[in-house]
């Protein structure tokens, strides 16, 4: 039988940041598994491997795209924050040499799993987005400062900003719809908007997001 072929897939994992100091552990796993259900439910035509809940507080998956993992950590991370969980992800290129599991992320091998693993437990960072992309020596950093820059500006959201900017990523609604559901002015919206710097944190998740598009072109997922 011949020897299967190296399949590129994106790998997308994650954990949680000082879980074990929770007042509520119970809480934590609650909160944890209803946002890797959201996840799989809601982009489940992107998804390959289902994401899994490991040992802990960590997870992992197989999208069929980089930019299709950037759109679910980039959710998942808006949910986590709004339950309280502090969490960081990594997304990184693999090229599959087992067939996947589509029932969870469990007993797959392919060379770049071990990295991307490697760049999620780097504990000298605190970028919530990590890139783990072999061969490129040069976007990689770049994609992770643009990471670090993401970090920051959540780190200092309020509750109120970080509630009105994940509304406003809606795209199906406009900014006045979305003000009205909150039951404030658009102008209010704005100004929460503003402070949040919610404009540039749109921006910087584009260009990420248009860089990994061209990325799967050149390693061929799809």
């Amino acid at each position: 039988m011949p020897a299967r072929k190296p399949r590129p897939v994106a790998a997308l994992m994650g954990d949680l940041v000082a879980s074990e100091r929770a007042r509520s552990l119970k809480a934590v796993h609650r909160a944890f598994n209803e946002a890797i259900d959201f996840a799989n439910d809601r982009y489940g035509a992107d998804i390959e491997s289902p994401l899994t809940i490991t040992l802990g507080d960590e997870f992992q998956g197989l999208t069929y795209t980089l930019a299709q993992a950037w759109e679910i950590a980039s959710a998942l991370r808006l949910r986590m924050l709004a339950a309280s969980l502090s969490c960081r992800f990594v997304i990184g290129v693999v090229k599959l040499e087992t067939p996947v599991n589509t029932r969870e992320a469990w007993n797959m091998m392919g060379r770049g799993l071990a990295e991307a693993r490697d760049k999620l437990n780097d504990k000298r960072a605190s970028n919530a987005y990590r890139f783990s992309l072999p061969g490129e020596t040069i976007v990689e950093p770049l994609l992770d400062a643009v990471g670090d820059c993401l970090t920051e500006v959540e780190r200092g959201w309020t509750r109120t900003q970080l509630e009105y900017y994940s509304r406003s990523r809606d795209r199906s609604r406009t900014n006045a719809a979305i003000a009205k559901s909150l039951g404030v002015t658009a102008r209010s919206l704005y100004k929460v908007l503003h402070a949040a710097r919610g404009d540039f944190h749109r921006r910087q998740s584009a260009v990420v997001a248009r860089a990994l598009t061209a990325l799967d072109e050149r390693h061929g997922l799809k």
